[in-house]
């Protein structure tokens, strides 16, 4: 068995697994070291001459040097991390799964009274002011530290022993957390087989007698055998309401019968509502847990891609009317996302790759490490490779998307401002949805296709560089996505735009790529958009429309 100590730096990562190593016999790994010896220099030396971007690197070859993790039941290894380990996803993958992980945790200002006195340089802190410094790494790691178990890193080191020791009796959980982060919009955890113990923590979080979970019957096929059993082993009652399958649930009519179930089982104020199942589930649920006795919690456990990168943080809830997509709903945040990646593994490849469609969307509002991530490894993911799993691709996948949807909605609940540029290729795109009926084209679908159209709009207009449009569009071909042709009528889906949501001032406003993000206008021609539409439809999305004026 292996133990992983992660913390920030002065936090006593290194002392305390030494100790613990002689303790039990074991040997103890500093990855620090690791990446000086192999470099050849200390690690102040890297940072001068190879810059941060260099050591993040070499952290990474030393994280995948450490391999699988020790299958013997004794204590073999205790490894000692560099306080910014953590941060890239794929060394928590290599790092925290099938091992016990601990956070030596210590408030920024003990740490910063440590390293005043230290003789070990840290290339972050290193002539700056300690205390600022810490607190800014504090707060923008703790998602990240927080996956492992949370331990008093000031407290005496017998205790602290103990603690250690309880945590090795028990050994590695079967599940993984990843990431476990409390933001303004809810709780957010992000792990693998996760979905059952978390759905327990949040409902007793909340001192819920039941668990009232709002599903559809394919969903709750794959997710009864985690969720149910431990609900059971907790002593939480379950009761379902079933709602029918995909875009389907999203009418008003369904929310009226789910609100009659509710009424039938007798659901109080107090009680949340768990939501299991894809994005149009989750919009449903939330709208009903929004207006059910005029609101009640609710806890999102997306089971689809679409819905674990996107549709299920943010808080908005709605359905659909014949004369367009989500024009009636409401904002409600929910208390938990529980996010399992696991479930990912079950889908049809068609719902992995129309998903894609979203985070194509997510890297081109300015995420290059996400648009390397899709060019690499996109369509493995959609395939449902196993090697895409097993390699972190998909986790991180699912992390740097949701993640990056968090950081835009906590600065913009109500789309006031920034977060109306997640509505990159919405545009087209919920057209292209009420067109078809909400049948045959998934969401990512259909968004791929917009994504396609704001990027010849705003190349066309000059806002978009040639250079950048070619890539979006040369991804989301690899990808297979928004190549069409698409059976509609351009005047069809100029008529479904003319009810979209994003109109302000009676014009609609159009999101559109830049050289390294977007930007929002609202004088694009009827003429350029009837023009970019009819190509998409016939076909032409296999290549960048350059003669679209």
């Amino acid at each position: 068995m292996d133990l992983v100590i992660v913390g920030l730096p002065g936090s006593g990562k290194s002392v305390v697994g030494k100790r613990v190593a002689q303790r039990h016999g074991a040997t103890f790994v500093d990855l620090d070291q690791v990446i000086e010896r192999e470099a050849g220099r200390t690690i102040p030396e890297i940072f001068a001459q190879e810059g941060e971007i260099g050591f993040r690197a070499r952290e990474r070859d030393a994280v995948a040097g450490v391999g699988a993790p020790d299958p013997e039941p004794r204590l073999r290894r205790v490894i000692a991390t560099g306080g910014g380990t953590p941060v890239d996803p794929r060394n928590r993958w290599a790092l925290y799964r099938g091992r016990v992980c601990v956070w030596l945790d210590s408030r920024p200002e003990v740490l910063a009274q440590r390293l005043r006195t230290s003789r070990n340089v840290r290339p972050l802190i290193a002539g700056r002011d300690p205390m600022a410094v810490l607190r800014g790494l504090a707060a923008a790691r703790e998602r990240f530290y927080a996956a492992a178990s949370r331990l008093n890193g000031v407290a005496e080191i017998r205790g602290l022993m103990g603690a250690i020791d309880r945590l090795l009796e028990a050994g590695p959980p079967e599940a993984t957390t990843l990431l476990a982060a409390e933001t303004a919009i809810g709780r957010v955890t992000l792990g693998e087989g996760i979905a059952g113990a978390a759905v327990v923590e949040a409902l007793r979080r909340l001192e819920a007698r039941r668990a009232l979970v709002i599903t559809e019957p394919v969903a709750w096929s794959f997710a009864a055998p985690v969720i149910a059993p431990a609900l059971a082993e907790a002593g939480l009652a379950l009761d379902l309401v079933l709602l029918p399958e995909g875009e389907a649930a999203k009418r008003l009519a369904v929310v009226e019968e789910g609100a009659r179930a509710l009424a039938s089982l007798r659901a109080e104020r107090s009680e949340p509502l768990v939501a299991v199942g894809g994005g149009a589930l989750g919009d449903t649920a939330g709208f009903l847990a929004a207006t059910w006795l005029r609101g009640v919690p609710v806890i999102h456990v997306p089971t689809t891609l679409v819905a674990q990168t996107d549709s299920s943080i943010g808080g908005k809830t709605a359905v659909d009317l014949p004369e367009g997509k989500n024009l009636v709903g409401a904002f409600h945040q929910p208390t938990d996302v529980v996010i399992d990646i696991r479930f990912l593994t079950s889908l049809p490849e068609q719902q992995r790759r129309a998903a894609l469609g979203e985070a194509v969307k997510m890297a081109a509002l300015g995420d290059e490490r996400l648009f390397g991530l899709l060019e690499s490894d996109g369509d493995a993911i959609a395939r449902g490779e196993a090697s895409a799993f097993e390699s972190g691709a998909v986790a991180e996948l699912v992390e740097r998307a949701a993640w990056a949807k968090v950081a835009v909605v906590t600065g913009d609940e109500r789309e006031q401002g920034a977060r109306i540029h997640l509505n990159l290729g919405h545009t087209l795109g919920h057209a292209l949805e009420a067109t078809a009926g909400y049948q045959g084209l998934l969401h990512g679908e259909a968004v791929a296709f917009g994504l396609r159209a704001a990027t010849r709009i705003g190349m066309a207009m000059g806002l978009t560089p040639p250079a950048r449009a070619e890539r979006i569009e040369r991804l989301l071909t690899a990808l297979g996505l928004g190549v069409g042709p698409l059976p509609f009528l351009p005047a069809v889906v100029r008529d479904a735009m003319g009810t979209d949501k994003k109109h302000s001032a009676g014009r609609l406003r159009w999101v559109l790529p830049t050289a390294d993000g977007v930007t929002v206008r609202n004088d694009v021609s009827t003429e350029l958009v009837d023009d970019v539409t009819a190509g998409l439809l016939r076909g032409a999305g296999a290549a960048v429309a350059t003669d679209t004026r």
